[in-house]
Order: structure tokens, then sequence, then C-alpha cells
């Protein structure tokens, strides 16, 4: 009798490990929730975050900590001022917590001063891919980027951000392998101005060993800004505010700090103002030389764009649909005086969309591979209903999207290629001389990418005097 029983009892204790529910991490006990099949944790906090100041490791908590809800969003203007200051969260979905499984971390988009890592549905790298996924929220807007050099002890404010990335990416490595992942095969996936903000890992050297790949979608080290622009930015908020002293913000309210930075943000045009800062300690400048003289063989990096990728901000501000001078340095600085635009919309849009984004991601697959890197190139090029592909459109193809997707084949397609880089396979042909790179479109295919440069524009993809 016992004998038959025990095989079923087995079953049971196996299936009750499997569903476990409280996970020890080294601040102390967190509690997930069970969704569609495996084990979700929400809001975790991986770090403290005190006003300008640089991340530090959270307190220990004594009870279980109950981590089945969302924790708040990094503080920003949408429609009204939203969130809190201590938002450095993150939500890790995982098939469960035995086994050594592949991470992937996702970095959200919104301009460098919106977004939450809630907005990603980590289930569908981890439901049925057997991919640990983590979102995070980081430090957005003033309180990530806002340059403080001159205020004494909070000479990183411009860096927080990175750092908070940075922070996240070491609580993984101390904590992933009990919910079952390998601290080993973490791979740092961002689009927008989340492959920008990743990409800034490749030049910190903080992050160095915290990670081993980079997926990066619309986005690139351009985000770098020097002092001077960062000064700027600063200038403008405080002139907003109406306060001459930078130490007048370390007590001025969060809805004060966000409503005076969506007047200097004036729409789409600022999703170029804030972004982390040159200033060779976090964040080295000239990151293309950097990258030249420090090769980073050991990091496998995946990077594309779309094909329209100004498209999409076109129809936002409708100004660069005919843009002028005054335009073109609301959206690049200085720099819009090199962009020269034709007269046809369908110019404008290459133009556009090479100067935002296409550029810099070629510069980047480029000067990685001639270190012989690991390096993956990719162009986004499904139409949607007529329309070129746009800043993006490439998302509801990774992720899964909740509507029809014009071409369902190729999400299979590109779903699988970024499932088997982030299991450290070859997705497709490596980047290198013969400049081989994956077509997404009709038909898709591996093709050579000619890319584009222009030897005139600067590193830096948004510059102040």
């Amino acid at each position: 009798m016992l004998r038959s029983v025990l095989p079923a009892l087995a079953i049971i204790l196996q299936c009750a490990i499997s569903t476990a529910q409280t996970v020890k991490t080294t601040q102390g006990y967190v509690k997930g929730v069970e969704e569609q099949g495996i084990l979700v944790f929400k809001g975790i906090p991986y770090a403290s975050a005190a006003r300008f100041k640089a991340p530090t490791t959270r307190p220990e908590w004594k009870d279980t900590l109950s981590c089945t809800t969302f924790g708040p969003v990094a503080p920003q203007f949408d429609g009204r001022v939203v969130g809190e200051e201590d938002c450095l969260r993150l939500n890790l979905y995982t098939p469960g917590v035995k086994g050594k499984k592949p991470v992937v971390v996702w970095v959200h988009g919104g301009g460098m001063t919106g977004g939450t890592g809630m907005w990603m549905n980590g289930h569908a790298f981890a439901d049925h891919d057997s991919i640990i996924t983590i979102t995070i929220n980081y430090r957005l807007g003033a309180f990530g980027f806002l340059y403080l050099g001159d205020v004494p002890g909070y000479e990183t404010a411009a860096n927080n951000a990175v750092l908070d990335l940075i922070a996240s990416l070491q609580w993984i490595q101390e904590n992933v392998a009990a919910f079952g992942g390998d601290p080993g095969s973490v791979t740092v996936m961002g689009e927008s101005a989340g492959a920008k903000l990743s990409s800034v890992l490749l030049v910190a050297p903080a992050a160095k060993g915290k990670y081993s790949q980079l997926v990066l979608e619309s986005g690139g080290v351009n985000c770098i800004r020097d002092v001077t622009t960062a000064k700027a930015i600063r200038k403008r908020l405080m002139d907003t505010l109406g306060i001459t002293d930078p130490k007048q913000l370390l007590n001025l309210s969060v809805n004060d700090i966000i409503t005076a930075q969506a007047k200097v943000l004036k729409g789409a045009s600022g999703t170029n103002y804030f972004g982390p800062m040159a200033d060779d300690r976090i964040v080295y400048s000239d990151a293309y030389n950097w990258l030249r003289k420090h090769p980073l063989k050991d990091v496998r990096v995946l990077l594309g764009s779309n094909k329209a990728e100004a498209l999409l901000f076109m129809n936002i501000d409708r100004r660069l649909y005919h843009p002028d001078l005054a335009v073109l340095r609301d959206w690049f600085g200085k720099n819009g005086d090199l962009v020269q635009v034709p007269a046809d919309t369908a110019g404008i849009i290459q133009t556009l969309s090479r100067i935002m984004y296409q550029l810099h991601t070629y510069r980047l697959a480029n000067v990685l591979a001639a270190q012989k890197a690991n390096v993956w190139l990719y162009s986004f090029e499904q139409p949607d209903h007529g329309k070129p592909a746009t800043h993006g459109q490439e998302l509801g193809y990774i992720w899964g999207s909740n509507h029809p997707l014009p071409n369902p084949d190729l999400q299979v397609k590109i779903h699988a290629d970024w499932v088997n880089f982030i299991r450290g396979r070859n997705p497709w042909t490596k980047y290198d001389s013969r400049k081989i790179g994956m077509i997404y479109g009709e038909p898709t295919r591996e093709s050579k990418i000619s890319g584009y440069e222009d030897p005139d524009y600067p590193a830096m993809g948004f510059l102040l005097d």
C-alpha cells in the first residue's frame, strides 16, 4: 500500500516545490503569485533611491514582503504628475525556481522621461521559452539625469539612471539563482530610450561582468550628452521653476519639478533632452573611441533599427512634415544645422530616420564588428497596412500583440530569433566586414546592409551650447 502511494506523493511534493511562492533574497523573503502557470514577483525593491543620490542597497526586511502587485512608477507627467521617488522596483517572471535558466532584463522606453517596467508582459518569454524575464523601473527625467556636478554630494545625479540599471543587474547577480536563473547568462534588452540607456553599459566600467548580452532596438550611445548640454537643460528647468540656485531643487516638490519639466520638454521634441552624461567616471565620453580602445569581445550584441523610424514622431509633431531650422533645433539642438531635409515626404521620412536612429545604429555595429566582437544587425522593414515600419513596430512581433499583425509568420520568426540569441545561440550570420544582416519584411532574408553614415554628424545626437 505504501509503495503505491509514494509515487503519487512524490508528484504532489514536486508540484508543491515547483509552484513555491516564497523565495529568499539577500534582503529577505519575497512572496509572489502564480499567473498562467508560472510564478510572478511584482514590485521587488532592488535598491533605495534618495533624491539626486546614487542608488544604495535596500535595507533588509524582517517579515516576508508581499510582491503580488506592481510597485510605483518613477515620477513622470502623464496628463498629470504621477509616480513616487522610491520607485526602484523590478518584476520577475519565472517558470520555476529550480535549474539555471537564461535571464532577459527589459529596460523600457519612453524618451528617458516616461514609462514603466509593468508595461511589458513578461509572460511572452517566461511561459513557453523557459526564460526568466525581469522588467525594471529606473529614475526618469530630472530625477535620473539632472546635472548637479556643482552641488557637493550630488555629483552622480546626471547618471543616476545608469547607476539604477547597474544596481538592478547587481541585484540579479546576487539573487536570480534563487528564482531558477543563471547569473552568467543575463541579456539586457531595451527599445528606444531603453536601448539607449542599455547601450551605455558598454562604456560604463561599473557594469562589467554584470551582463553578457545586449539587445538594442532603435537606440545607441548617441544618447550620451556632454556637460555643456546637461547644464543647458538644467538651466531651462531652473528658469521655468523661477530659481537661480540648484540647491533649491533638493527641497522642491515632485509635482513642481515634473510640471516644470513637462513645460521644458514641450512634447515629442523633448525626448532627446534628458540622458546620461559623459563624466569620464561613470560614463565615458566619445563612446566610439572608448570602445575602440577597450574591446568587449566577451559581450554579444544584437542591434537594429526600423525602416521609417521618424514617421511616428512626424505624426506626433506635425511640424516635422515641413521642418524649418527652428524645428530641427528643437529636435537635435545645434546638430539641427547639419540636417538637410528634402522637400518630399518620403525623403523627409528617410532623412530623419537616418539621423534619429540608423546612423548611430550602424556606427555602433561597425565599431563593435571591427573588434571581432559578436554582433548581429537587423533592419525591421515589415509594412503595416500600407505604411512603412515606424518606431516601435517591431515590439509586437517580439513580445506578441493584442491585435492581429500583418505578418503572423514573421512574428514566429522574430520571436524565435530573439529566443535563440538570449539562449546564447547565433540567430543569423554574424555582422562583420561583409556587412551581412537580417532584413525582416517582405521577404525576410539575410542580406548586405550598407547602412548610412554622415561624417559631419557628431557622436552625440543632441547638443546645446
